[in-house]
């Protein structure tokens, strides 16, 4: 009996070596590639960082139309803008005048 109770005891170490491997693969996998891996890791930071690009240019953007009714204010009226908007929303121009529209501007 000493031969077979070897062999079962060297087989229960075994297959707990076996077991603690399929462990250590399965997490090590789902480390690497889960939903919550390192690959889904650095994607995420890469959109994290497009959409502090897009922020970024989303602030200058406000910045800019802050600024331009800054100078349509009360307190620090800019003529020239004045005229520029009125003349662009009313579709207004003086007989001896032209006006070249920049569609790009209005973009912005």
């Amino acid at each position: 009996m000493g031969f077979w109770s070897y062999i079962i005891a060297k087989s229960k170490s075994s297959a707990f070596i076996v077991l603690l491997m399929a462990l250590c693969s399965y997490f090590s996998y789902f480390a690497v590639k889960g939903d919550r891996g390192f690959f889904k890791y650095m994607y995420l930071q890469n959109k994290v960082a497009e959409a502090e690009k897009i922020n970024e240019n989303y602030d200058k953007q406000r910045e800019e139309w802050e600024q331009r009714v800054k100078l349509l204010s009360a307190n620090s009226l800019d003529l020239d803008l004045l005229d520029e908007r009125a003349r662009t929303v009313l579709n207004v121009i003086g007989d001896d005048e032209f006006i070249i529209l920049d569609d790009d501007a209005d973009a912005k």
